[in-house]
């Protein structure tokens, strides 16, 4: 038991639901956030890394083009990157290694593509993206106009809805522009500016024919649809049918 002279230390407990598939470790870090904002923004030793692997996966590239408000464009495509192998630390390192080297002043507009996405193999996480996001100078947040999230999927949609608020800054989440068909891309930016994945056209493609498919109902698993129809005749006798006599 401790002497009634010892003075107590404060402390503090985070408890977090385990069944949201929230990554904890970034809330869970003990350093002083001054600190490492000082420690990799101001630090060099980035500059040094090595991202040549990242760089030929092709999930996080600017475009040579710009949205119609003239905002040049990050283009990120979720199936090409790998989560599982890629901790949430050095991802935060070469996204501001990109946007430092590549866009250091003006402003700029991400069009991130989930199409196809898979959760485990894929996605890195709502709080890794904020985490990341938070970790940026105000500047680059500033400069952050919009974020076009093209083909979300109901999991998406839901997780948004629910957690959005809670987890994604007021300037980040308003930024957030929801693209369910790539016709409303145009809308926003011109059709050449950015480069569109095929699996990404084809993906949009079998939305636009099969609709229930933005909520994850495959109204036809067996793509009976794309089968060409043949002709059939049920006349009452053709000419090639033998009549039948029936004598009592």
């Amino acid at each position: 038991m401790a002497s009634s002279g010892s003075t107590s230390e404060n402390f503090s407990v985070l408890v977090l639901a385990s069944d949201l598939g929230i990554d904890a470790r970034p809330f869970l870090s003990h350093s002083d956030p001054e600190t490492q904002e000082e420690n990799w923004h101001d630090c060099p030793s980035y500059l040094d890394e090595d991202f040549s692997d990242l760089e030929a996966l092709q999930f996080f590239r600017l475009e040579p083009g710009s949205d119609k408000a003239g905002n040049r464009i990050f283009r990120i495509v979720g199936k090409y990157f790998p989560a599982p192998v890629v901790s949430g630390e050095r991802l935060k390192r070469y996204v501001f290694h990109k946007i430092s080297s590549e866009m250091p002043q003006g402003p700029y507009c991400i069009v991130y593509m989930h199409s196809t996405v898979q959760k485990d193999d894929n996605s890195p996480g709502l709080t890794i993206l904020r985490w990341i996001y938070e970790e940026l100078p105000a500047d680059y947040k500033d400069r952050l106009q919009s974020v076009y999230f093209i083909h979300p999927g109901l999991r998406s949609r839901l997780v948004f809805a629910t957690l959005g608020r809670f987890f994604l800054t007021g300037g980040l989440y308003w930024k957030i522009k929801y693209i369910s068909r790539l016709q409303y891309l145009w809308e926003h930016i011109k059709k050449g500016e950015v480069e569109i994945p095929e699996f990404v056209q084809q993906h949009d493609d079998v939305l636009e024919h099969r609709p229930l498919t933005d909520y994850g109902i495959e109204p036809d698993p067996l793509h009976v649809t794309e089968i060409s129809s043949m002709p059939c005749s049920f006349g009452r006798h053709e000419a090639g049918w033998a009549s039948r006599e029936y004598r009592s």
